[in-house]
C-alpha cells in the first residue's frame, strides 16, 4: 500500500470520526424533549444522557491516548468506532431511559478511545511540518457538523422520531472503522512503544476529571450545594494525588518530555480558555436572542450561523498564516479576535441590530477556528510519535472540559443579577478577560523561525 493511500484513508478516518462525535452531541440536544416524552423520563434523567456521556469521555481521553501510543492509533480508532456504532444502535433500540443513560456512557467510553486517535493517526501519518492542513480540514468538518447538527436533528426527530438520530451515524461509523482497519500501514514504527500504561495514574486522573466534569455539570442547577462541593473536593484531592504519583512513577502517564515544553502547556491553556469563552457566550446568546429579543429557535440559529460558517472557513486558511506568521502571532491574533467578539456581544442590548449580532458572531467564529487549528497543530507537532496519543488526549480533554466550564461560569454569573442584559455584559466580560491573558501568554508559543527549525529537525515520516 502506498504512503499516499494510507494518508488519504487516515485523513478520511480522522475527519469522519470527529464529525460523527460532534454530530452526535448536537443532534441529541434537539431530540431530548421528544425522548423525554416518549420514555416518560424526568428532566434530571434526560440531562444524564448528556452528563453521563461527558463524564465517561472526559475521564478516559488521556489514558485512551496512551493506549493508542502503546498499541497503535489505527487499532484504537477502529475498535472505538465500532463500539460507538454499536452503542448508538443500542440507544436507538433502548426500551427505557435507564438503558439510554447506560448506553450513552458506553458510547462515551468508545468516544474516548477514538477521539485521541483521530489526532494520533494524523501525527503518525504526516510529517510534522505538514500537519497544519489535515488538522484544519478536521476542524472545518467539526464546525460544519456543529452548524448542521441542530437542523439535521430537528428534521429527523420531527419526521422519524428521536430514535432516528442515533441510527444516523451507525453505518458511516462502521464503514470507516472497517476501512481504516483494513487499509493499515504495515510498516514498522520508527519508535518502540515500550512504556508502561501507568494504570494508577490513569485511575487518579479519571477520578479527578470525572468529578470535575460532574461538579461543573451540576453547578448550573444545584449551585454550590453539598454534593457539588463534595465533587469539587474529590476532583482536587484526586488531582493532588495524581501529581504526587506522577513524580514517583517509573513510566508516568504524562510524559515529562511533553510537559517540559512551555508551548504544550500554553497551547492547552489557550484551548481550554477559548472553548470556555465560546460556549459560555453561545449559551448566553441563546437566552438573549430568545428571551430578550423574542426570536424563535430557528431565528436564533440563523443569527448565530455566521459563527459556525466562519469557523469552517477560517480553519483551512490558518495553515497559510502559520507558515507566514508563525504559531505565536497566528494563535495570539485568533485569541484576541475571539475576545473582541465575546466582549462585543456583551455590549448588545434590546436595540441590537442584525449587523451588530453578525459582527460579533463573525469575530467569534473566525477567532475560534484560527485558535483551534493553531494551538492544536502546535500541541500535536511538538509531541514525539510515542506520545502523540497522549497529546491528542490532552487536546480533547481541554475541548471537553472547556465548554462545560464556560456554561457553568455563564449560568452562575447570569443567575447573580436581576436584569439579564446587565448580567450578560458582566458575564461576557468575565469570559473575555481570560482570553486577553491567553493572547498575552501566547508569546510562549513558537514563532516563525522556531517553526522552520522544528520542521527541519522533525522530518521523520512513519
Amino acid at each position: 500500500m502506498s504512503g499516499r493511500t494510507h494518508r488519504c484513508v487516515t485523513l478520511a478516518g480522522s475527519v469522519v470520526g470527529a464529525v460523527l462525535v460532534a454530530l452526535d452531541g448536537t443532534v441529541l440536544t434537539v431530540a431530548q424533549p421528544a425522548l423525554q416524552d416518549d420514555l416518560g423520563a424526568s428532566l434530571a434523567q434526560v440531562q444524564w444522557t448528556s452528563t453521563g456521556y461527558l463524564i465517561a469521555v472526559a475521564s478516559l481521553l488521556v489514558f485512551a491516548g496512551r493506549l493508542g501510543d502503546r498499541y497503535g492509533h489505527t487499532r484504537l480508532f477502529g475498535y472505538g468506532m465500532l463500539g460507538f456504532a454499536a452503542s448508538s444502535a443500542g440507544v436507538g433500540f433502548a426500551p427505557d431511559i435507564r438503558w439510554v443513560i447506560a448506553l450513552r456512557m458506553v458510547q462515551g467510553v468508545c468516544g474516548a478511545l477514538l477521539q485521541p486517535a483521530t489526532l494520533g493517526m494524523l501525527r503518525a501519518a504526516y510529517p510534522a511540518e505538514s500537519l497544519g492542513m489535515p488538522i484544519a480540514l478536521r476542524t472545518s468538518a467539526i464546525g460544519l457538523a456543529a452548524a448542521t447538527g441542530p437542523l439535521v436533528g430537528g428534521v429527523l426527530t420531527a419526521h422519524l422520531g428521536w430514535r432516528s438520530v442515533f441510527f444516523l451515524g451507525v453505518l458511516p461509523a462502521a464503514a470507516i472503522a472497517v476501512l481504516v482497519l483494513l487499509v493499515r500501514d504495515r510498516a514498522p514504527s520508527p519508535e518502540p512503544r515500550t512504556a508502561g500504561l501507568d494504570p494508577v495514574g490513569a485511575l487518579l486522573l479519571a477520578v479527578a476529571l470525572g468529578c470535575l466534569v460532574a461538579a461543573l455539570a451540576a453547578l448550573p442547577g444545584a449551585g454550590w450545594s453539598a454534593g457539588t462541593v463534595l465533587l469539587a473536593a474529590g476532583a482536587g484531592t484526586a488531582l493532588a494525588a495524581f501529581v504526587v504519583h506522577e513524580r514517583r512513577a517509573k513510566d508516568p502517564l504524562l510524559s515529562p518530555a511533553l510537559l517540559a515544553s512551555p508551548a504544550v502547556a500554553t497551547a492547552l491553556g489557550i484551548l481550554l480558555t477559548a472553548s470556555a469563552a465560546l460556549f459560555g457566550t453561545l449559551f448566553t446568546a441563546t437566552y438573549f436572542l430568545q428571551d430578550v429579543l423574542g426570536l424563535d429557535p430557528l431565528g436564533t440559529a440563523l443569527r448565530m450561523l455566521p459563527a459556525a460558517l466562519c469557523m469552517v472557513l477560517a480553519a483551512p486558511l490558518t495553515p497559510v498564516l502559520l507558515r507566514r506568521c508563525g504559531t505565536r502571532a497566528t494563535t495570539a491574533g485568533g485569541t484576541l479576535l475571539l475576545a473582541a467578539g465575546v466582549f462585543g456581544f456583551g455590549r448588545l442590548d434590546t436595540s441590537a441590530s442584525q449587523l451588530a449580532i453578525s459582527a460579533s458572531a463573525f469575530a467569534m467564529g473566525t477567532g475560534f477556528g484560527t485558535v483551534l487549528v493553531g494551538a492544536t497543530e502546535c500541541l500535536v507537532r511538538r509531541a514525539d510519535l510515542g506520545a502523540a496519543g497522549v497529546a491528542g488526549g490532552l487536546q480533547q480533554t481541554a475541548m471537553n472540559v472547556g465548554p462545560t466550564l464556560g456554561v457553568a461560569t455563564a449560568t452562575t454569573l447570569l443567575a447573580s443579577g436581576t436584569d439579564f442584559v446587565a448580567s450578560m455584559g458582566v458575564t461576557l466580560t468575565a469570559l473575555a478577560v481570560p482570553l486577553l491573558v491567553a493572547g498575552a501568554v501566547a508569546i510562549r508559543l513558537p514563532g516563525r523561525t522556531a517553526r522552520r527549525g522544528s520542521a527541519r529537525a522533525r522530518t521523520e515520516t512513519p
